[in-house]
């Protein structure tokens, strides 16, 4: 095997191999490329023995291919660690093209172990298990395991028949199918279980075909079947927007095209209503937009309405729930709850929406009760006994900075439109699933991956098994999915009939089509009242006295209430607990909840302290920063707050007195606030989703993300909502933006550290080229800037095309994909011994002739040119990138030194002469040029002009160092006009120090009122300290000044010492006086 490493990638030939980020972890913001290459035709098996990134931010994708334009086959992330998590099965990764390219992301938070990857040409899945022979044929689909008897799946991992079926009895085993054919009344893998079961169980089925894989996709049951719309796939070659699975054959419909006629979205919702779904909101991949559509699907003739609803207020939203509802008894008002979900502009959401069926009208609704927080990818189900909607988890904002994971359980109150919150699960997660079985709420996989630091394990990918009681309030973990395969996942979908639980699809690295069944146990197996009331976890059963029957909690709830309390775990002797979480909007409610805890503090004789955290009142902004403490039991509005006007947007000031709300208004379209006001406001800022171009994202603080590939601009606490699965193959923030294409890109190595880019090396052979999108075998045409761009569609589209004429070899060009050429010069030079620069010219100089020499400026990189600085005299380097000049001359400023520093006290035009610092008479100076800004400076200028027309000019300058010192004067200033009219008066080099006086007679002050004299001080070296001063005073006035300042300071002192003496004398006499009354004690005198 072959093996060329360099600083951008790895090239990998050979019929196995093996690959890693390197011994230890892996270092921050990595960028790494390998390509493997086997032969045309052949089956490259890649094995993950071990993988630790950090979930949801690094990232190593695999494409089957020799570029990022190849199918994507899996975006690896998280832990994925055989060695100590004990993965049931090793992660493995078939390409099919003869390539596999492999590349690795990381960013500047975490870093984790890394990876390790070994890799095999034409070798069956984990060796068939040791369980049977690797046939391989002569194409490359032929390359499969032939398993043991009682073995199946693609690596013979899968055991049929187990106990031989319980034959006679049980079932019998059927060879051609592989599985049990078990008789009436059993059921189960190997036919052990009764029907009805008397014990949970689960089974697992792949299925393969195009377009089943997905993730993101909602599903709904209908007439006995399942009905999969929409999901989020890595290749949309073969997109089926709608897929139907036959629950009575175990099988995949056959659909009509029209299904396909909506555009392919995922994390949307899913709502039945007579034999119509309704899909509402989800995001559009091939745009990256969230959308407000509201489609209809009609499962009798398989066509798609879209609807077109009267709505006064609502949100486009993806990661939410939705749940069809009759809100009166005669269900004659049925209507879809929308519940929570993430809109781009507004953040996440935390209301609910309602879309009447009947009247077609969407509205949000006004809710009481708890204050909850909306999130996106959480999971709820919709229990008819108790008329409340169930909301688990999901992905939330806590706070302006603090956003992750949340295990809380959430109950919504349909009728009475009232939040309550219930027992917190302790399981955090989002993109999981749940449905309701006789009272139990049962929860399955999910990201359970949260803050890295304190992850302590937690992986994306999870299988986690948990239950909720409705009627207990408690949650009850669950085992595992005991299968031969990994079952962790997120992103896939769950429904309930007749008895079961179908798990379809997801995303555990790799996009999947698998079905899980999970058929709990049946409350009618249990004929023994002890049996019944234990039964098996997850399962509640009331014994019914009358009948002499087991029930399950959804018959028994209309009848027995008190039956099912007393099936729940006793709890422990805790207090009780007011949670008393309200939205306060007006001074009357607040009172009134102070009055209720006050009352509540006497009933239950402990203290309450009341804290206010008040909600977002739109869903983008907070108001105030909820959980802030407040101990002042009396704390209420400001007068006035909150105003009829509306607020939102800012934290609100908590003041000492009283709450006071924050406002801010908006006057273009997109505006966050809730109503106008009038009074003083606060700009609200533009919403990151509205921000089309990196600049614009990433400009001014960190609270927006720039995704290159996808080229949106996403909200930071949003980031793994926006892109759960990996689709953001790098991201900006903060100032910082790439090129927008491989185009941009300059030299070779920016180029190639870009998995998309290649580079042409014209035939000169200096380094000189262009980077163009590309793989490995040349130039690719493409329409679009990365993979991730492209979405589903009625017809595909196109996929990129190889143009080698882009760099064609026969004029001598050369292509690299991996490594850049040996010799790069930039077009400047050409190399001795292949890789040395022989002499820079055009200007440049460095290792690769990359940079101006001094005193010019530009972009010599591949071949681009060098300019002289333009600095108007005033200095004779700049920046070398920029041209922006280094002024020497103190007081100068500007990119072309064109400019005087006016708000410093300085004058002049350094377009035709210099500037100058304006010197007050009798005032002294000090300038310390000792800042890095001030290394440049040589020179400094300075003017003065007598204030008196009849006394001398004294001056005086010394410095910390050396300099060269000229003084001039004039009748007057002229601003940098120096030619003839400036008369030189002293001239010195290489001094400190040096003092002169002016006769106002011999330069006649009085017929020149506007004489100046100009002092230039040059050549003196950094860091430097000058001293200055001129002044005009007269001697006998400073003799007088002397006297009399001398006689007024020696009769102050008199004074002082003579108000001290007294104060002395004072102390004195009441201390003697306090000496004598120890010595002599008061006697007791008595009166007669």
């Amino acid at each position: 095997m072959a093996i060329r490493v360099d600083l951008y990638g790895l090239w990998l030939t050979g019929p196995s191999g093996y690959l890693s980020d390197g011994p230890g972890n892996y270092k921050y913001k990595t960028k790494c490329t390998w390509l493997i290459e086997g032969q045309p035709n052949s089956i490259l098996r890649l094995r993950f023995e071990h993988f630790a990134t950090e979930c949801s931010w690094d990232h190593l994708y695999v494409y089957d291919g020799d570029s990022i334009y190849s199918p994507i086959l899996a975006a690896f992330s998280g832990l994925i660690v055989p060695e100590s998590y004990s993965n049931e099965t090793v992660p493995e990764v078939v390409a099919q093209s003869g390539f596999a390219l492999l590349h690795f992301f990381s960013d500047a938070a975490y870093n984790l172990t890394g990876f390790n990857v070994s890799y095999r040409l034409n070798m069956c899945p984990n060796n068939c298990s040791d369980r049977g022979e690797c046939r391989v044929g002569n194409s490359s689909d032929s390359v499969q395991c032939e398993c043991e008897v009682g073995w199946k799946g693609e690596a013979c991992d899968v055991p049929y028949c187990s106990s031989d079926c319980g034959s006679p009895l049980r079932g019998r085993c059927d060879s051609a199918a592989k599985r049990c054919q078990c008789k009436p009344g059993w059921q189960g893998l190997d036919c052990s279980i009764t029907v009805p079961a008397n014990v949970s169980f689960w089974t697992r089925e792949e299925y393969s075909g195009h377009g089943l894989v997905r993730a993101s996709h909602k599903a709904v049951v209908h007439e006995d079947v399942m009905w999969v719309i929409g999901g989020h796939m890595f290749n949309y070659t073969h997109y089926q927007m709608v897929t139907a699975f036959n629950i009575s054959s175990q099988s995949w419909m056959s659909l009509n095209r029209s299904v396909n006629s909506v555009t392919g979205r995922y994390g949307h919702s899913l709502s039945l209503h007579e034999d119509q779904i309704y899909m509402y909101g989800g995001k559009i991949d091939s745009t990256g937009n969230v959308t407000s559509e509201l489609w209809v699907f009609h499962t009798w003739n398989q066509s798609w309405v879209l609807l077109n609803p009267r709505a006064k207020e609502q949100y486009a939203v993806v990661g939410h729930s939705a749940h069809t509802v009759q809100l009166h008894p005669d269900r004659s008002e049925p209507v879809i709850l929308v519940v929570f979900g993430h809109c781009p502009l507004y953040g996440y959401i935390s209301q609910v929406q309602q879309y009447n069926i009947v009247k077609n009208t969407w509205s949000v609704l006004e809710t009481r009760g708890a204050l909850v927080q909306g999130g996106y990818g959480h999971s709820s189900v919709y229990d008819p006994q108790t008329r409340s909607i169930y909301i688990h988890g999901g992905y939330k904002a806590f706070s302006a900075n603090k956003y992750g994971l949340a295990g809380d359980l959430y109950r919504y109150d349909v009728d009475k439109r009232m939040w309550l919150i219930l027992r917190d699960s302790g399981f955090f997660r989002y993109l999981h699933t749940a449905v309701i079985v006789d009272g139990n709420m049962l929860v399955f996989g999910g990201n359970t991956h949260n803050d890295t630091s304190m992850s302590h394990g937690a992986k994306c990918f999870s299988s986690d098994f948990i239950t909720y009681s409705i009627a207990c309030d408690e949650w009850i973990v669950l085992p595992h999915p005991d299968l031969h395969h990994d079952v962790n996942r997120f992103g896939h979908s769950a429904v309930y009939h007749n008895g079961v639980m179908y798990v379809y699809g997801g995303f555990n690295s790799l996009m999947l089509s698998d079905v899980l069944r999970f058929t709990p146990a049946s409350c009618a197996a249990f004929s023994e009242q002890l049996e019944c009331v234990t039964a098996v976890p997850g399962v509640k059963c009331v014994w019914n006295s009358t009948t002499s029957t087991c029930m399950s909690w959804d018959t028994a709830a209309p009848h027995d209430t008190e039956s099912l309390r007393n099936t729940c775990s006793p709890r422990g002797g805790s207090t009780s607990i007011f949670n008393i979480i309200i939205t306060l909007t007006t001074q009357k409610k607040v009172q009134f909840v102070l009055k209720e805890m006050h009352n509540r503090s006497l009933q239950s004789k402990a203290v309450i302290t009341p804290w206010v955290g008040l909600r977002k009142i739109n869903v983008s902004y907070w108001c105030w920063e909820d959980m802030s403490p407040f101990t002042n039991s009396t704390l209420q509005w400001l007068p006035g707050e909150p105003s009829d006007a509306g607020f939102c947007g800012f934290l609100a000031e908590p003041t000492f007195n009283g709450l006071k709300a924050a406002t801010c208004v908006n006057s273009v379209n997109g505006s966050l606030c809730e109503r106008p006001t009038n009074h003083s406001v606060k700009q609200c800022r533009t919403p990151c989703a509205l921000r089309s171009s990196c600049s614009e994202c990433t400009s001014g603080s960190s609270e927006c993300m720039w995704c290159s590939n996808t080229r949106q601009c996403v909200d930071s606490n949003a980031y793994v909502a926006s892109f759960p699965y990996g689709q953001c193959m790098e991201w900006y923030t903060m100032n910082s933006c790439p090129p927008e294409n491989c185009s941009g890109y300059k030299t070779c190595g920016h180029c190639l550290d870009q998995p998309g880019c290649g580079w042409c090396t014209d035939p000169s052979n200096t380094g000189r080229g262009q980077c163009i999108e590309g793989s490995y075998r040349g130039p690719i045409q493409t329409l679009f800037h990365a993979p991730s761009s492209s979405g589903p569609s009625l017809i595909p589209a196109p996929q990129p095309m190889l143009n080698v004429s882009l760099c064609p070899l026969e004029g001598s060009y050369n292509w690299s994909f991996i490594q850049c050429p040996a010799c790069q010069c930039n077009g400047h030079s050409s190399c001795v011994n292949e890789s040395v620069c022989e002499r820079c010219e055009d200007l440049t100089t460095g290792k690769q002739c990359e940079s101006c020499i001094s005193g010019y400026y530009g972009d010599p990189t591949n071949g681009g040119s060098c300019q002289s600085c333009k600095c108007n005299g005033h200095a004779s380097m700049c920046n070398s990138n920029n041209g922006k000049c280094f002024c020497t001359t103190k007081g100068i400023k500007g990119d072309r030194c064109h400019l005087c520093e006016v708000e410093n006290r300085y004058q002049g035009n350094p377009l035709k002469g210099t500037c100058y610092y304006t010197l007050l008479i009798d005032y002294q100076f000090t300038f310390s040029l000792s800042q890095e800004d001030d290394r440049y400076y040589t020179a400094i200028n300075f003017v003065a002009t007598p204030d008196e027309q009849n006394r001398d000019l004294d001056m005086f300058i010394n410095a910390s160092k050396n300099f060269n010192l000229n003084i001039t004067w004039a009748t007057s200033f002229a601003a940098g006009t120096q030619a003839g009219e400036e008369i030189p008066i002293v001239s010195r080099s290489n001094i400190k120090e040096f003092k002169d006086s002016f006769s106002n007679e011999k330069f006649d002050f009085r017929s020149n009122a506007n004489i100046t004299f100009y002092v230039y001080v040059s050549n003196f070296t950094w860091p430097v300290k000058i001293q200055i001063a001129f002044s005009q005073h007269s001697n006998f006035m400073d003799l007088v000044q002397f006297f009399v300042t001398f006689f007024s300071c020696f009769l102050s002192l008199l004074l002082v010492a003579a108000v001290v003496w007294k104060i002395k004398q004072s102390c004195w006499a009441s201390r003697r006086r306090e000496v004598s009354a120890v010595a002599f004690p008061l006697l007791p005198v008595e009166f007669h």
